[in-house]
C-alpha cells in the first residue's frame, strides 16, 4: 500500500517499512513503529523554538522524538534525526494524557513539536494535538512541510501555528534531501495560509544562494507581505563545507534586500545583530528587541512602543497573533531547542579524541547523559578544567577507553602545566573581552572561553558583567568602553572577520585600547576554544597573544600533532567546520 503521511508516498509491502523507517504496513494499515517515545519533553519559550509573531514569550512544552523523512546534508539536528537509535533507552514512553499533564504541571501555554520532524511521528503528534485542543492548549510545530493533502487536512483542525523550513524553489535542492520535488511544500504553504493557521517560514542563507532567498521572499509576497521570514545564517556542521558559511555581515546585507520585499524578516545565528528586532513597517519604530539565544533561537529582551496589537507611534496594526506573555521564561543550559543537539555533539567530539569509532558507543554515552540530570551537569562541567577532566574519564570508562582518556588528560595537563610554569612571575595581566559574533555580544562570565583567558595569564573583563544568556547577551557600548579591554577575542564558534569587526567598532563608537591598537583576534580554526578537547589548542593561541614574550606555540604544528595523535589524521584547515562532534567534515562513525 501507499503511505500517505508524507509526499514521498512510499509503496510499502505488507510487513514492510517506508523509506524513513518510521512506519510499517500492518495488514493494509500504516502504523507508527515507535509511537509515544520521546527524546525531549522540556519547557521552551516561543522565540527559542523559534516563532516570533505568535504569542511572544509564551512558554510551551517542547516534544521531540527521533528520525526524519528527509536526509539533508549539514542538518543541525543530525544527532536526533539520523544518529540516535529509535529504540534508545534515553527515550521516554508517555501517553498523550501524560504529555498534557506535564504541560500543565510546568505551567505551559501549549505544546510544540520541533528538532526532528513531526512527520516522523505523525500519529503520535496528531493524538497529542487532539487532546491538547480539548484542554485549550496551543499547539504548533516546526516542519519541512512535506505533508500530503490527506495528512495536512487531518492535522490542520488541531494546530495553531506552523513554522516551515523551506529549502528553496527548485526540485534540485530537494533532491539533496532525498525527495523528488519542492512543489508539495509550496502547495502546503498556500493551504496553511488559506486556512488561517499562523505561518512562519524559515530558509537558510548559504554563501551563493542569495538569489534563491530573494525568490522565496517574492513567492511569499504573493500571499502577504506580513508572513514572517526567518533567515537562518548557515552553520556548517556534519559534512558541510566551511566555505558555504556566509559572514554575519553578508547575511545582514541580504536581510536588508529581503526587507524590501517582506515586512518582517529576521536574521538568526548572528550574535549581536539588530536584524532579530521587529520594527513597525510604516514608521520604522522599534517594537520588539531580541538577542541571539543559541543556534536557531532568539530571546525577546524588551518591548517598546507596542500595545494592544498596534504601534503606539503611528497606530499601525502589527501582524502578530496571540497575546504577549507577562512572564519571562529562560531555558536552563542545554535544555529547550537546538542547543541540546550541540550538547550531544560535545559528547561525540570528546569520544572522537578517545578513539571511539562506533556509533553504538556514542549512542551509549548519549543515553547516559540524557538520563536524569546528566544534560544539566554536562553544561556545568564543561566550563572548568577539573570537572571537564572528570567528564572525559567518565565517558572513557563508559566505552572502555580509559587508556585513551588518560592519554588525552595527560596531554592537556602537560600543556597547562607548561603555561602555568611560565606565568609564575608574570605581574601584568592584559584585560580581555570575549565576544561572539559582533562587538557588543558578550559571552556570559562563566563560559569556558573566559576561563581560558585566565589560564593563559589574562584578566577576563567578562567576569565583571554578570550577564545571563545563551551563550551571552548584548551589552551597551558605554559599558564596553568603561571596561576598556586591552585585547578582544572573537569566539571560534560564530566568528566575525577582524577587519569588519574593527570597522563595526568604529561605527558604534567603541574606543577601547583593543580597538585603538587593533588587538582583535579570531582563532585559526573553528571550535578551537569550546565544544571539544580542541580547546587546548585555543589555550595555546590565547597564551601566544597575551604574553608573546613567553609563548611561541606554532599553532598549526600543534594542531597537526594533536590531530595525528588523537584522530589519526593530519590537520587540514579547509576540512574543519563548526561541528563540535567531528574533527573534520569527512569524519564518519561506523554503524
Amino acid at each position: 500500500m501507499v503511505c500517505k503521511i508524507c509526499e514521498r508516498r512510499c509503496l510499502v509491502p505488507d510487513g514492510g517499512f517506508g523509506l524513513c523507517g518510521r512506519y510499517e504496513n500492518k495488514a493494509g494499515s500504516m502504523r507508527e513503529r515507535f509511537p509515544n517515545l520521546y527524546l525531549v519533553t522540556a519547557p521552551i519559550s516561543a522565540e527559542t523554538m523559534p516563532v516570533l509573531h505568535f504569542s511572544p514569550r509564551a512558554k510551551f512544552l517542547q516534544i521531540s522524538t527521533t528520525g526524519c523523512n528527509f536526509d539533508c546534508s549539514g542538518c543541525i539536528s543530525t544527532v536526533v534525526a539520523k544518529e540516535m537509535d529509535e529504540q534508545s533507552k534515553a527515550l521516554k514512553s508517555l501517553t498523550p494524557q501524560q504529555i498534557i499533564n506535564k504541560a500543565f504541571e510546568l505551567k505551559c501555554d501549549g505544546i510544540v513539536f520541533l528538532m526532528n520532524d513531526p512527520l516522523a511521528s505523525f500519529y503520535t503528534f496528531l493524538e497529542v494535538c487532539k487532546l491538547a485542543k480539548k484542554h485549550n492548549l496551543i499547539t504548533g510545530c516546526s516542519t519541512n512541510g512535506y505533508f500530503t493533502p490527506e495528512s495536512l487536512e487531518e492535522l490542520s483542525s488541531y494546530i495553531d501555528f506552523i513554522n516551515i523550513g523551506l529549502k528553496g524553489l527548485s526540485k534540485e535542492i530537494y533532491h539533496t534531501c532525498g525527495v523528488k520535488s519542492h512543489k508539495p511544500v509550496l502547495r502546503n504553504i498556500e493551504t496553511i495560509y488559506n486556512k488561517g493557521i499562523h505561518l512562519e517560514i524559515a530558509c537558510i542563507h548559504k554563501r551563493g544562494n542569495e538569489d534563491k532567498v530573494l525568490e522565496i521572499a517574492k513567492f511569499l509576497q504573493q500571499f502577504s507581505q506580513n508572513i514572517p521570514l526567518q533567515l537562518m545564517r548557515f552553520i556548517p556542521i556534519d559534512d558541510a563545507s566551511i566555505e558555504d558559511e556566509p559572514s554575519i555581515y553578508e547575511s545582514e546585507k541580504l536581510h536588508q534586500q529581503v526587507k524590501e520585499i517582506l515586512n518582517f524578516v529576521y536574521l538568526f545565528n548572528s550574535p549581536g545583530t539588530e536584524c532579530l528586532n521587529t520594527y513597525c513597517p510604516t514608521c520604522k519604530t522599534l517594537l520588539f528587541e531580541r538577542d541571539f539565544y543559541g543556534p536557531m533561537g532568539a530571546k525577546l529582551r524588551e518591548i517598546k512602543n507596542y500595545a494592544n496589537g498596534h504601534c503606539q507611534v503611528c497606530n499601525e496594526k502589527i501582524a502578530l497573533q496571540g497575546i504577549v506573555s507577562k512572564t519571562i521564561f529562560d531555558e536552563n543550559g542545554f535544555e529547550g531547542g537546538y542547543p541540546m543537539t550541540r550538547a550531544l555533539e560535545i559528547v561525540e567530539g570528546t569520544l572522537a579524541c578517545l578513539g571511539v569509532k562506533q556509533q553504538r558507543d556514542v549512542t551509549q554515552c548519549w543515553e547516559e547523559i540524557l538520563s536524569g540530570e546528566g544534560l544539566k551537569k554536562l553544561h556545568i562541567d564543561i566550563q572548568n578544567f577539573d570537572d571537564y577532566v572528570a567528564t572525559i574519564f567518565y565517558l572513557g570508562k563508559l566505552v572502555g577507553k580509559q587508556e585513551g582518556a588518560r592519554e588525552l588528560i595527560d596531554y592537556m595537563k602537560n600543556v597547562m602545566h607548561e603555561i602555568q610554569e611560565k606565568l609564575l612571575h608574570v605581574k601584568h595581566k592584559p584585560k580581555v573581552y570575549y565576544v561572539m559574533g559582533k562587538p557588543l555580544f558578550a559571552l556570559e562570565d562563566d563560559r569556558l572561553e573566559n576561563q581560558l583567558v585566565e589560564l593563559a595569564g589574562g584578566e577576563s573583563v567578562n567576569h565583571k558583567l554578570h550577564i545571563n544568556g545563551r551563550p551571552g547577551r548584548k551589552i551597551t557600548k558605554e559599558l564596553l568602553n568603561q571596561l576598556n579591554p586591552d585585547i578582544i577575542f572573537i569566539s571560534s564558534f560564530l566568528d566575525f572577520p577582524t577587519e569588519r569587526f574593527y570597522e563595526e567598532c568604529l561605527k558604534l563608537g567603541i574606543n577601547v585600547k583593543a580597538v585603538e591598537k587593533r588587538q582583535i583576534y579570531n582563532h585559526i580554526a573553528p571550535c578551537f576554544d569550546f565544544g571539544s578537547p580542541r580547546w587546548i589548542l585555543g589555550l595555546m593561541y590565547i597564551a601566544n597573544i597575551l604574553h608573546p614574550e613567553l609563548f611561541h606555540f606554532d599553532i598549526e604544528k600543534e594542531a597537526d600533532n594533536f590531530y595525528k595523535k588523537f584522530y589519526d589524521k593530519e590537520f587540514i584547515l579547509a576540512d574543519v567546520n563548526r561541528s563540535f562532534a567531528k574533527p573534520h567534515r569527512y569524519h564518519v562513525l561506523e554503524m
